[in-house]
């Protein structure tokens, strides 16, 4: 089962769930209810003794490969049977959406868990780029989401030069504070962009809108393609160094600093969040995600 079916399998559990819980006929419904309790616990008891005879067989590595398939890994949540701890799985997650976070200058470092809560330090300056608040969200809400879903929020401090603490807090449940209420996760598939093997400059088309993909050395980053002094397509743009000019207007872009314009500072090309896994595929999130 692909990943993205297992996350619209979820969606249909819970959305059954729901409608359950709210049957009219408070006999059946209690029936139902206990009916389903008694097959978690069923399965959870028998997850329990797999696990048991993983950590026998193959030890801790064993349970972190299980744990890695994201159903088996949900479901070991649900059952609090996850083998890797909150901490260790939210650093890791951090450390996957740090490489974006240092494009747009910033760093970020865990605090600590507390009573459900990971608490978070975002460093550095974002100044003079207002998407930068809402991406860096993003980026970080969706990374640490997909890893520790048992979560119930996110209290960061210090977004960009502001000071200002910043609550990302999720609604709703683990389950249902994933994905959007169409049922994806937020994030689309952009594959292994290997035209962009040896760098450059790269528009292709994600759900129906043109994405911009820029290579330098080795990292990887994601703007609209309009440029916000001519309106025009940057997909011929010119890429010197960590600049990008407009082929149409000639203004420059740092894409390395949240593609803040260089002759207008006022003006910047929009930056997308995204996520590159471990198999080089690339994630980039859905314009409904943001909005």
């Amino acid at each position: 089962m692909e990943d993205q079916e297992v996350q619209h399998q979820v969606a249909r559990v819970e959305s059954l769930l729901e409608a359950l819980e709210s049957h009219a006929d408070p006999n059946a419904r209690s029936v139902a209810v206990e009916t389903v309790q008694a097959l978690l616990d069923l399965y959870g008891a028998g997850l329990e003794r797999l696990m048991d005879r993983a950590h026998q067989v193959g030890g801790g590595e064993l349970l972190e490969t299980l744990a890695d398939d994201e159903l088996v890994g949900h479901l070991l949540l649900v059952h609090g049977l996850h083998p890797v701890a909150v901490e260790t799985r939210v650093v890791r997650a951090l450390q996957e959406v740090r490489p974006y976070l240092e494009s747009h200058g910033g760093n970020v470092e865990l605090v600590r868990v507390q009573d459900g809560v990971a608490h978070l330090r975002l460093q550095g300056s974002c100044s003079g780029c207002p998407a930068s608040a809402m991406t860096l969200k993003l980026a970080i809400e969706k990374a640490v989401l997909a890893a520790a879903p048992d979560l119930d929020s996110i209290a960061a401090e210090g977004v960009a030069e502001e000071r200002q603490p910043l609550t990302l807090t999720f609604i709703d449940g683990p389950a249902v504070r994933e994905k959007p209420q169409d049922g994806s996760s937020g994030w689309a598939v952009a594959g292994g962009l290997p035209q962009l093997a040896g760098g450059g400059v790269l528009v292709k088309e994600i759900m129906g809108e043109p994405v911009l993909f820029l290579k330098l050395e080795d990292d990887l980053y994601a703007y609209r393609p309009s440029c916000p002094g001519c309106g025009e397509s940057m997909e011929r743009g010119i890429l010197e160094g960590g600049n990008l000019a407009c082929q149409n207007c000639g203004r420059r872009f740092d894409v390395r600093r949240a593609g803040r314009c260089l002759d207008a500072p006022h003006l910047y090309i929009e930056p997308i969040p995204l996520l590159v896994s471990d198999q080089g595929i690339v994630k980039i999130a859905q314009r409904s995600a943001v909005s």
